[in-house]
């Protein structure tokens, strides 16, 4: 799940800007996928993934002397047991790291599990919750106020008739905002109240606290950090991307170093670096769209609230990623555990 929301000023086109942002959204993600495809299965007989693979068979080779020293001396000492079952490990390696050119059988694995298991089960979580209307709108309660801001704050130093036309005109254009809003989240209470807000300003009528006037306004210093902190989880999202891919590319030197007689195998340790970074990014959705929700069906139903929403950009640009890596910490370190209790299971009943 990811989103590019961008603040509104007044030389931009509300719509415009809208729809760019759910354009770039999709073109980067696009972009990761075919990212994925061109390292890991298209030509890896001459990229970089290519590159990785035959270090790591030069490390596995490289390894193998010492396999077959441990071998020799585990087959004097325990006669035939423990060598029989310790030679899975240069046949895995042999099979992964094969490269037909089109992809080896490990990065055609490690493709699967991103795509199949990991994406699939990050997929269900947004389709379940409705993650992407919830998650955006609740993005833009919270940024809605810095847009309207944003018009209006050029009016504040104008008197007089000036002043007026200033803000009939900043009303013109924060009313594409709240169509463009309804037409995306229906007719919502806190757009209601927003609308009315700006409404009561332009017209000079109603009772508008001079707190929530200057709420309404804000200031450059508050937008400006607003616009850091949803860009900062922004770029947690595509970090983790990032990693995942790095980790991927990774693969064939983990393997490759397998071969090496020490009971904790490299490939473990990789295994559960890249399954860890998978539930760092499913985390990280799952608290982005648990706390959108209360914040939605919460304040965001109430007209008569006028909730200070700053608090949720800071939970998403600072908390929720730090929260996000200590559960994929913890879930790594499970995660590990079943995968080495697992391989010594299989290799004392073979």
């Amino acid at each position: 799940m990811q989103l590019a929301i961008k603040l509104i000023f007044a030389q931009v086109g509300i719509d415009q800007v809208i729809d760019n942002g759910a354009a770039t959204s999709q073109s980067i993600a696009e972009g990761w996928d075919k990212q994925w495809l061109d390292l890991l299965q298209n030509n890896t007989s001459n990229n970089l993934y290519g590159a990785l693979t035959n270090l790591g068979i030069f490390f596995a080779v490289g390894t193998l002397l010492f396999f077959m020293i441990q071998f020799l001396k585990d087959l004097i000492s325990y006669e035939y047991t423990r060598p029989i079952s310790a030679l899975i490990w240069p046949f895995i390696v042999v099979v992964l790291l094969s490269n037909s050119g089109n992809g080896t059988i490990l990065s055609n694995l490690t493709l699967g599990v991103r795509n199949n298991v990991l994406n699939a089960v990050n997929q269900q979580v947004v389709v379940s919750a409705d993650a992407d209307k919830i998650y955006q709108q609740a993005l833009n309660m919270s940024i809605a106020e810095e847009v309207a801001g944003s018009l209006l704050r050029p009016c504040q130093s104008l008197t007089g008739e000036q002043q007026s036309r200033c803000f009939d005109k900043a009303a013109e254009k924060v009313n594409v905002l709240w169509q463009k809003y309804r037409e995306t989240y229906g007719n919502q209470n806190w757009i209601n109240r927003l609308q009315t807000k700006v409404d009561n300003i332009r017209d000079g009528t109603g009772i508008v606290s001079e707190t929530s006037f200057n709420s309404l306004l804000g200031s450059t210093v508050q937008t400006t950090i607003k616009n850091f902190l949803i860009s900062l989880q922004y770029a947690f999202q595509n970090l983790i991307e990032a990693t995942m891919l790095l980790i991927a590319l990774l693969g064939p030197i983990a393997v490759g170093a397998s071969l090496l007689p020490v009971a904790g195998k490299p490939i473990f340790a990789w295994l559960t670096g890249f399954f860890s970074i998978g539930i760092a990014k499913i985390s990280f959705n799952i608290i982005a769209v648990l706390t959108a929700a209360v914040i939605v069906h919460g304040p965001g139903q109430n007209a008569n609230v006028d909730p200070d929403l700053m608090w949720f950009i800071i939970f998403l640009g600072i908390l929720a990623p730090i929260l996000s890596l200590l559960v994929a910490a913890a879930g790594g370190f499970a995660v590990f555990s079943a995968i080495s209790n697992t391989a010594s299971l299989v290799k004392e009943r073979i």
